[in-house]
């Protein structure tokens, strides 16, 4: 994965903000509108903090994930910033399969890999807020780490809030980015 350099005006540039916590279990215990508060909060809040892309991801499948209800996913439009809710729990699967589909499609490189892992967002993400324990890295993300931005809360992702996302891009503003790079 190779990413130019950053000037002084995007280094705290936010185009893709991502969101990881709780388990598989845990999102499908949130009601219908219970998800639609929570994409719209922090869909909006993403937007005027200038990111394109929200992704919410679960951090792990947990006990009880394959008797648990349907769990959300999908894609929604929140004031011009695209909201992917991705149930995937596992970002070692995630890559078997990109990997898989682009041999099989004669396409497999770089960037094809790096599009079919992050689509429907169009960059990688510049930062990943985790809900959890600052020792220990999410299943769900595997190709995301190279080039991000790790911001960690601890909260349950029951009482996952705004407030816990605006944090998240205060600590990334007071950030120097080295893109991978060492100073």
């Amino acid at each position: 994965m190779s990413r130019p350099a950053a000037t002084r005006d995007d280094e705290h540039e936010l185009r893709h903000v991502m969101v990881v916590g709780g388990t598989v279990a845990e999102w499908g215990e949130l009601s219908d509108e219970q998800w639609s508060g929570r994409v719209a909060a922090l869909g909006s809040l993403s937007a005027r903090a200038g990111a394109r892309w929200l992704t919410l991801r679960p951090f792990e499948r947990g006990a009880g994930a394959d008797s648990a209800r349907p769990v959300h996913h999908g894609v929604a439009d929140q004031e011009g910033c695209t909201v992917v809710v991705d149930p995937t729990p596992d970002g070692r699967e995630r890559l078997v399969v990109a990997l898989r589909k682009l041999a099989e499609s004669d396409q497999l490189s770089e960037p094809a890999v790096a599009a079919a892992l992050l689509a429907p967002a169009a960059t990688e993400p510049d930062l990943i807020l985790v809900l959890g324990p600052d020792d220990r890295l999410p299943s769900s993300l595997v190709w995301e780490l190279a080039y991000s931005e790790l911001v960690y809360a601890s909260v349950a992702w029951a009482e996952l809030g705004p407030e816990h996302l605006a944090a998240a891009f205060d600590a990334f503003r007071q950030r120097h980015r080295r893109f991978g790079g060492l100073d």
